[in-house]
């Protein structure tokens, strides 16, 4: 009955904030029409808290519908579309904003600085895309007059980072045992490794922050101080999570860096500015110094960020026994490569940067190659029919047409074992993460796979597979 009530109460209250959303949206655009733009910014304040009521009601929506489902057989089904809804959104604001990020960056390296350029100009640039030639002219400070329609890029940071964070709670704060923690690594109950999670976020940024405003005058230094923030950030995370967590935080740790400089530095920044030139003053060059080098430091960070986000489909590389320094490595060389391209854009040539950066790439390829398991103590010839029991009994809790897995109610990845011919035509994928890399069976060997079943896999692999 409680459900049912809150389902009630959830719909009257959405229903009003969108209407007053969208009358306050043709409001405004009615007074900017009449010319009244003092009022119109005024009103246009209110209109972004009523948006961010939009997404906290959204948000217990999505609660109240829970409670609806949870314990039913529709759960693991409601947490898998919230997956993928969340991750769609999370994945498509960040190619909007690290598209936004190289766009911006490239602009400026490559901004034409010496010819025709007016004195208020810092510079201009010529492009054609899509058809069509466009001329942009970035000014020194601000214009004289600032123009009625301005566009402010913002939001993709801010729902980049909301929808990460949502999926950061979605798959590892509501399976803390199964992704978050591994006994192994640290044995500490979910309540303490979400706030664990929690509150390394918030001290990076403080951190990071502190670096920016004291050693910002000082390239060297803020470049060494920032370097060894990230890499001891990295460590911290292998030493308290699962290797699949620790690298999601490590890319959590420099999203909420990136977000956090467009919320806290550059948006303020920006606009004191405007604000400064609407009223015919000169704006303050240290907004403009502090958003350049936040914005900077953000574009740096993209690459490792992408990197990470793709790395749990690849556990050579959080699978590692040293992957704390794999991820330091792959941070360096992907940041290297990302340098190299921003001297590039300038017209600059950096011989060193990019040879260095593949060759530390090539480095962590080869730190995290397999090492070939021992093929000792294989006396007596392997049947098949053993390794299938050992694959049924283990694996296919998971890897089945019908899981009984308490998580996985739907085989990952499309993987089964429920056949001899699946199971025979997957043998090496097998071979590689029970006996190479001992990733699974997944959940920190949750269905207990001995180490005599891993080498009776590894006998019947090296003696031919035979069927």
């Amino acid at each position: 009955m409680i459900e049912v009530i809150l389902l009630i109460a959830w719909l009257i209250i959405f229903s009003v904030i969108i209407a007053f959303t969208y009358k306050l949206h043709h409001s405004i655009k009615d007074l900017r029409a009449e010319g009244n733009d003092k009022k119109a910014d005024s009103i246009q304040t209110s209109q972004n808290w009523f948006y961010a009521l939009i997404v906290v009601a959204s948000l217990a929506g999505i609660g109240i519908l829970y409670l609806f489902l949870k314990d039913t057989i529709y759960e693991s089904h409601f947490f898998e579309w919230l997956n993928l809804t969340v991750r769609l959104i999370h994945i498509t604001f960040g190619i909007a904003w690290i598209g936004a990020s190289f766009y911006f960056v490239f602009l400026e390296n490559a901004l034409n600085r010496t010819e025709g350029v007016r004195d208020e100009i810092a510079g201009n640039l010529w492009a054609v895309h899509g058809g069509g030639f466009y001329y942009v002219e970035k000014y020194k400070l601000a214009p004289q007059k600032i123009p009625k329609h301005l566009h402010w890029f913002k939001y993709e940071a801010y729902f980049t980072w909301l929808s990460g964070f949502c999926l950061l709670a979605i798959v590892y704060y509501f399976n803390a045992s199964s992704y978050l923690i591994d006994p192994e690594v640290l044995d500490i109950l979910p309540s303490t490794a979400i706030a664990i999670s929690v509150i390394s976020l918030i001290v990076g940024w403080v951190l990071y922050d502190q670096i920016c405003k004291r050693l910002s005058d000082n390239k060297v230094a803020f470049t060494l101080a920032i370097t060894v923030l990230v890499f001891l950030f990295a460590w911290f995370y292998a030493q308290v999570f699962s290797g699949r967590a620790a690298y999601i935080h490590f890319g959590a740790f420099l999203g909420t860096l990136m977000a956090a400089n467009v919320f806290f530095v550059i948006i303020p920044g920006q606009k004191r500015m405007v604000a400064a030139a609407k009223k015919g003053q000169l704006p303050n060059p240290e907004d403009a110094k502090a958003a350049f080098l936040r914005s900077y430091t953000n574009n740096y960070f993209t690459l490792p960020v992408l990197f990470v986000m793709i790395s749990n489909h690849f556990p050579s590389t959080f699978g590692n026994a040293y992957q704390w320094l794999v991820l330091i490595g792959i941070t360096l060389g992907t940041a290297g490569v990302k340098h190299y391209l921003n001297v590039r854009e300038k017209g600059e040539l950096s011989v060193w940067v990019m040879p260095i950066s593949v060759i530390i790439l090539f480095g962590m390829a080869f730190m995290t190659a397999p090492t070939p398991p021992k093929y000792e103590n294989c006396q007596e010839m392997v049947s098949f029919t053993e390794v299938q029991t050992v694959i049924n009994n283990r694996c296919t809790v998971c890897h089945s047409s019908n899981p009984t897995d308490a998580v996985w109610k739907v085989a990952p990845n499309g993987v089964k074992y429920d056949t001899a011919e699946q199971i025979y035509n997957l043998r090496d994928k097998i071979f590689q993460r029970t006996v190479v890399s001992k990733n699974m069976p997944f959940n920190n060997n949750q269905t207990g796979m001995t180490q005599q079943e891993r080498d009776m896999i590894n006998c019947w692999i090296n003696q031919g597979a035979l069927k």
